[in-house]
């Protein structure tokens, strides 16, 4: 990945340990840029190596004793594995066997904008639960592979709770994208929460001045397959978990420091609630 000078030169981008490692994640206590390896779970957030030692030098000996019995251990969060990206894959993949063996599974989670809509039937996880929810081997496969692969760069760029933020507002952003555009179909699949994913990379990889060409023919190729006849895909999905993915990539990338949090979440939040506000829309055709 190539950056820009601006960006290199910049040592807040980098770890302060490893300075060739980028990273938006900050030491809670000492604010300082920290690679998913030096991270490990504090109280609140992530604590690099350094406040970690000085914490555990300032504990009492009663508080030393309570963590030896309740701890085996500090608890390493933001390491390379992409932790997130695994759960959500096995979450997926258990509910794809119950799917196979249990029909009515699907049927109950499937999304269908009929289901907001409190006139006629009102049932609005669905409009989460269907990112879960896959119509065939190839269908989930080609999600969580995808899933996979950009998991593996972004989730430790970001964190752990800031990837699943981003993975379930996509995924919502994909399911009003669908009742928005295509209301009264039903959908099932991760497209929309893995095209987020495409998108929060763009705008993040943009940011940091990062060679972004790659991403860019990735994404364009899987929107014009949607279009294409003969493949029942719903492009409406990608279209909406694109948007709202790049929107909050562009929300991530502004709001990075410690005095930012609560814009951040503030922005996140209202990311989450226009989306809702935006399946009143979809209400005039059930009237």
């Amino acid at each position: 990945m190539t950056t820009s000078e601006e960006f290199r030169q910049n040592r807040d981008n980098f770890c302060y340990r490893h300075p060739d490692r980028q990273s938006f994640v900050l030491c809670q206590r000492c604010l300082r840029t920290i690679c998913p390896q030096c991270q490990t779970q504090g109280a609140v957030g992530v604590i690099c190596p350094e406040c970690m030692k000085e914490q555990r030098a300032s504990q009492s000996p009663a508080q030393r004793k309570a963590q030896r019995r309740w701890v085996r251990g500090p608890v390493a969060v933001g390491t390379q594995r992409p932790t997130a990206t695994y759960v959500i894959i096995a979450i997926t993949a258990a509910a794809f066997v119950l799917q196979l063996f249990f029909p009515a599974f699907e049927n109950a989670l499937a999304f269908n904008s009929a289901y907001v809509i409190p006139s006629v039937a009102f049932e609005p996880w669905r409009l989460l639960t269907s990112v879960f929810l896959h119509s065939s081997f190839w269908h989930i496969g080609l999600n969580m592979l995808a899933l996979w692969m950009i998991g593996r760069s972004l989730e430790p760029l970001l964190g752990h709770t800031r990837f699943v933020v981003l993975y379930l507002l996509s995924g919502l952003g994909g399911s009003v994208g669908v009742a928005l555009l295509a209301p009264g179909i039903w959908v099932v699949g991760a497209s929309g929460a893995v095209f987020g994913l495409l998108g929060a990379l763009l705008v993040i990889g943009r940011h940091i001045g990062a060679n972004i060409t790659g991403i860019l023919i990735v994404l364009g190729l899987n929107l014009v397959i949607g279009f294409l006849p003969g493949y029942n895909i719903a492009w409406q999905a990608h279209v909406g978990g694109l948007v709202v993915g790049g929107l909050i990539g562009l929300i991530y990338a502004g709001t990075r420091t410690r005095n930012a949090r609560v814009l951040q979440i503030s922005l996140l939040v209202a990311v989450g609630v226009a989306l809702l506000a935006l399946l009143i829309i979809p209400a005039v055709f059930y009237v």
